[in-house]
């Protein structure tokens, strides 16, 4: 568990690296001269990035080793931090040089969820998978949490330039560290010994053991599950996105609060996220081992979408403005609630494939957030910000449909290969 809270560390530094933009957004736009339309061009590029690269970073995760391949990651998208605060703000292509930086950080930032997922596939028995990713993605909101109010200090300290630097040499680290102590595979620790071994080995599918064969990507692509957690992942991402990239400029400029309101009441949807993705992954668990994996990974996820269209549509509507972050927060750690079912279920279907598998899921969450974040604004400037979460809400629906059709107990490998989830689910 050490291993997976590392990742769990470095998830958090992920998504400080990618949200501190939406809050040195404000001073951004005023220093460019640019609209909230423009911005959202720069937003949407990082998640272009991020998608393209999301499958060629499940294949090299599966082919070189998450260890090597996160280092690397963590390390390129340190420097390219960087690169977004040395763009010159009176330059002639000033959007032109932001949207290719940003974007060259969202491939850096595409190995990190590939990479986890395959760690979590050769390290993870299935039993406790729910646990493991539940809090590898509780760092999506403790980084997104702590953004705001660190972020914040870092700007009136020092300006918004210098709060890249910061992130920039918090990813160094954690790189140094990742290197240091992750290994590709738990027989290859010095520290992991042959009791835990054996516990690891026992609640793995055989598909996982086996000998790395070539990626079936007839079978990968023709699959009603893989295109079950595409669509509904494309659903997710469109709404969290909404939260990462507008939900403080939404409180500083559609709420009115001043920069360090919008710090404090800007951390409530990522708090709830980290709360509701640590939930998510026990309910997770437990439910798949009392109803099967079908209830605890598809059901539970259908519930949380439910759940997320409600808040949505209540707490855009609010007057008052701490009681409408409170709602809107609860629909952010409601959604999470699915979170662990997502890499779950991929590494369920995909066995040694749960890199490209996973990275192909991803692509549908980065194209809802590359969507939501040029879209979004739009929304909220012809129909209001009523309008723009309605639309989230609507969008869920469709990911609830999507979540309907996702059956983990069917794997992609030949059924000869597939793990009998009444094995895989008792423990070890």
């Amino acid at each position: 568990m050490q291993l997976v809270f590392l990742l769990f560390l470095i998830s958090a530094v992920a998504f400080l690296d990618r949200t501190n933009i939406s809050v040195a957004g404000v001073q951004m736009r005023q220093e460019y001269g640019i609209d909230q339309t423009r911005l959202g061009w720069v937003f949407s590029a990082f998640l272009l990035g991020y998608a393209a690269f999301q499958v060629p970073a499940g294949w090299l995760a599966a082919r070189y080793g998450p260890r090597k391949l996160l280092t690397w990651a963590l390390v390129w998208w340190g420097l390219f931090s960087v690169a977004t605060a040395l763009v010159p703000p009176d330059g002639q292509n000033a959007i032109l040089m932001l949207v290719i930086v940003r974007f060259a950080l969202g491939i850096g930032e595409a190995a990190v969820y590939p990479s986890s997922s395959q760690f979590i596939s050769r390290w993870v028995p299935v039993q406790e998978r729910g646990k493991a990713n539940g809090l590898i993605f509780a760092g999506v909101g403790a980084g997104s949490g702590l953004t705001p109010p660190l972020i914040t200090a870092v700007i009136l300290f020092a300006g918004w330039r210098a709060s890249f630097y910061v992130c920039a040499a918090i990813g160094l680290i954690a790189a140094a560290i990742w290197y240091a102590m992750a290994r590709d595979r738990p027989e290859e620790h010095d520290r992991v010994d042959a009791a835990e071994l054996a516990h690891i080995q026992a609640g793995l599918p055989a598909a996982s053991l086996g000998a790395q064969v070539a990626i079936p990507w007839k079978a990968i692509l023709s699959s009603r599950n893989v295109w079950g957690l595409f669509l509904s992942y494309f659903a997710f991402g469109y709404v969290i996105w909404i939260f990462f990239s507008w939900f403080f400029i939404y409180l500083a400029e559609a709420r009115g609060l001043d920069l360090k309101s919008s710090a404090i009441f800007g951390m409530a949807p990522f708090l709830a996220m980290t709360a509701g993705c640590l939930l998510g992954g026990v309910l997770n668990d437990a439910i798949s081992k009392r109803r099967g994996l079908y209830a605890g990974r598809s059901g539970l996820a259908m519930v949380a979408f439910v759940l997320t269209g409600i808040f949505l549509l209540i707490g855009s509507r609010v007057d008052n403005a701490p009681l409408a972050v409170l709602v809107l927060a609860m629909g952010g750690g409601a959604i999470y609630l699915s979170q662990s079912s997502f890499w779950s279920a991929a590494a369920d279907i995909a066995g040694q494939h749960t890199g490209v598998v996973s990275g192909l899921m991803n692509v549908g969450c980065q194209l809802g957030g590359a969507i939501t974040s040029s879209l979004t604004p739009w929304i909220a400037a012809q129909y209001g910000w009523v309008a723009a979460f309605g639309t989230g809400a609507g969008i869920v629906l469709v990911g609830t449909i999507a979540w309907a059709i996702v059956d983990p107990r069917r794997a992609i490998e030949p059924a000869s290969a597939a793990p009998d989830p009444e094995i895989t689910l008792a423990p070890a």
